[in-house]
């Protein structure tokens, strides 16, 4: 039999409907995105939120170095926040962004809670999740279904974390395996730039301080009462009382001088270093975002939350 004879030929009205039918594919995938992409495996492809709820509820705040933005992560998703103008919700998600932390450019590491929109995520505990998009997609790293990380801080090459749900601080150098190293309930905590064993932490009771990486802590004393803390440079750590008094320190923690005011309660603190000057960032309770560019001395409004938000 001649080699040709036997085969069907394929009519060419199928062989362009299989043709479509794979660029369709295509396109599909390229818009949905990779099953790991999200915690989810949806991508960014959500129907549109019912209610825009705006910039409340704000859990964690930074700079990209990639363009200079600042980033608000809160209870109803990411934002964007340019230096005029309204805030920019990123890819539609309505992820409950617990903890946050940037970890270089266009790369978020954060926890938390799903989109509403995405009931097929149980159980609902993101454990540490990364984007390497800016905040477009998200992929899961490690304890998944396990951590709530209201505390995140990226440093030395590690991600340190506090997770709420055990009460439990601890650290990875891999973004997968975790050494838990204490447990004790604090608000937010701050790595030193000049050490990766030095670490402050604000708890109830006062400020504390570990220099084994965490594992012990000792109280600080003649500290003040600090919900929130930032450590820029090895020269310059900041903190936020109750009522919006901003502090710094010079000699990590030892002596602390009175700067401004951010005007109220806070719920989130970056401070970036710009240059010789460190640009402060205050999300204050039932305001908005506060901005300062002379080291929490004074302080402009950034953004400013709608009454009743």
């Amino acid at each position: 039999m001649p080699p040709t004879q036997g085969r069907r030929r394929v009519p060419a009205w199928l062989a362009a409907a299989v043709a479509a039918l794979v660029a369709v594919a295509a396109v599909t995938v390229f818009l949905v995105g990779r099953e790991d992409e999200t915690p989810s495996g949806r991508g960014s492809a959500l129907p549109a939120l019912d209610v825009e709820p705006g910039v409340i509820h704000v859990h964690g705040l930074g700079v990209d170095p990639a363009d200079g933005l600042l980033y608000v992560a809160t209870h109803s998703g990411l934002f964007r926040l340019p230096e005029t103008g309204q805030p920019v919700r990123i890819a539609n998600r309505a992820q409950d962004t617990m903890g946050f932390a940037i970890a270089g450019p266009r790369t978020f590491v954060g926890s938390g809670h799903p989109d509403p929109r995405e009931d097929d995520v149980r159980p609902p505990l993101l454990g540490l999740i990364e984007s390497t998009d800016a905040g477009q997609t998200w992929k899961r790293l490690s304890l998944h279904g396990e951590a709530d990380f209201h505390a995140l801080r990226v440093a030395h090459g590690a991600v340190y974390g506090y997770d709420s749900t055990s009460g439990t601080f601890m650290v990875t150098a891999d973004r997968t395996t975790w050494d838990r190293r204490s447990r004790l309930p604090m608000r937010d905590f701050a790595v030193s730039p000049a050490s990766p064993d030095d670490i402050v932490a604000t708890t109830e009771q006062g400020l504390v301080r570990s220099r084994d990486g965490g594992r012990t802590w000792q109280s600080v004393a003649g500290a003040p009462a600090l919900v929130v803390v930032a450590w820029p440079g090895a020269d310059a750590l900041y903190g936020v009382a109750p009522d919006g008094t901003v502090y710094r320190s010079a000699d990590a923690g030892a002596i602390w001088s009175r700067r401004g005011t951010a005007g109220g309660e806070p719920a989130a603190l970056s401070v970036d270093r710009m240059g010789n000057t460190d640009v402060v960032h205050v999300a204050v309770h039932d305001v908005g975002v506060v901005a300062s560019r002379d080291g929490g001395t004074t302080f402009t409004t950034r953004y400013r939350q709608p009454a009743g938000g």
